[in-house]
């Protein structure tokens, strides 16, 4: 059943930044290479994702810029983990940084570039982990790679003093994570923050339908890419949609953040529902007319990574 609505505009509300009404008013379009639609062909995947990956890379170190920070590079079992420090950060603490990238974009410096505007506005040590990706290394091969990160951090910080952050289809990631941990009888983070995450691969949510020609930035859904990286599995198995776990059997302290105008908006509140349904700790911050990526470069945007710092420091060494 379906219900039509009428064609019309959508204007930028004045609830929101001038910066951020500008930023509403036109339709983020790609400059990068078309992705491959419908097709399994690896040769065609590899070659969309080496070239828009370039120019992801280069754009991510234009907006880092402003976040000056240090970057240690450590060597994971198969991968680099990157250590970007930022200016005077709060001691004996430490962020695992799962980049954004619907499981394909992100690889190398990239990462590493995504987590230096959080570690610079939260003033805390980001651990970015450039696990592996498909075409050539599916699921669980990134899994795998945040969990050989953990281990890695545990040898150097308390648990208690430790978050977990992602986004997009990498807040999907961060949160599988946890429940990985947790299934391998590891002692879990202190809180994990889930920025617009991608906990029901399915997209099964209620934004897909009604907010997918209203994000002007993450206006399609990620099928293509999704099946890419769950190369057949289950795509119900909590170790890919999260929001499918058991939280009874426990889970971290979770912020989860997300826009009115985020095409990810029924997958953070129906995560936030799961977590609180088991009486997880968990907050949910909605802000108004965001997009999935929210506002760049805004008050919007540091008054997020505010309610992330406060919710940390809320949870430290509980």
């Amino acid at each position: 059943m379906t219900l039509r609505v009428p064609e019309h505009d959508v204007p930028a509300p004045t609830t929101v930044s001038p910066h951020a009404q500008a930023f509403l008013s036109q339709r983020l379009e790609p400059t990068g290479p078309a992705q491959p639609v419908g097709t399994a062909d690896k040769d065609a995947w590899r070659a969309y994702i080496e070239g828009s990956n370039k120019w992801l890379t280069a754009g991510l170190l234009a907006s880092a810029e402003s976040f000056p920070a240090e970057i240690i590079t450590h060597q994971l079992p198969n991968t680099a983990l990157y250590e970007v420090i930022p200016d005077d950060p709060a001691p004996d603490t430490a962020i695992l940084y799962l980049h954004g990238g619907a499981y394909i974009h992100g690889a190398g410096m990239a990462g590493a570039y995504m987590a230096m505007p959080l570690a610079g506005h939260a003033e805390i040590r980001a651990f970015a982990v450039d696990y592996r990706m498909p075409p050539d290394h599916p699921f669980p091969a990134g899994l795998d790679d945040a969990v050989d990160a953990y281990r890695w951090l545990l040898e150097r910080y308390e648990p208690t003093r430790i978050a977990f952050a992602g986004g997009s289809a990498d807040g999907g990631l961060a949160a599988a994570v946890a429940l990985k941990l947790r299934d391998l009888g590891l002692p879990l983070p202190a809180v994990c923050v889930l920025a617009t995450p991608e906990a029901d691969l399915p997209e099964s949510g209620d934004s897909f339908e009604r907010l997918i020609h209203v994000d002007v930035v993450g206006g399609a859904r990620l099928t293509d890419s999704i099946n890419l990286y769950a190369d057949g599995h289950d795509l119900r198995d909590p170790h890919l949609s999260p929001l499918f776990g058991d939280f009874r059997k426990g889970y971290p302290p979770t912020l989860l953040t997300c826009g009115t105008r985020d095409l990810f908006l029924s997958n953070t509140v129906t995560m936030h529902r799961a977590l609180r349904s088991a009486d997880i700790d968990a907050d949910l911050h909605v802000f108004d007319a965001a997009t999935h990526i929210g506002f760049i470069g805004t008050p919007e945007s540091e008054e997020r990574t505010r309610e992330l710092r406060r919710f940390v420091d809320q949870h430290w060494d509980r």
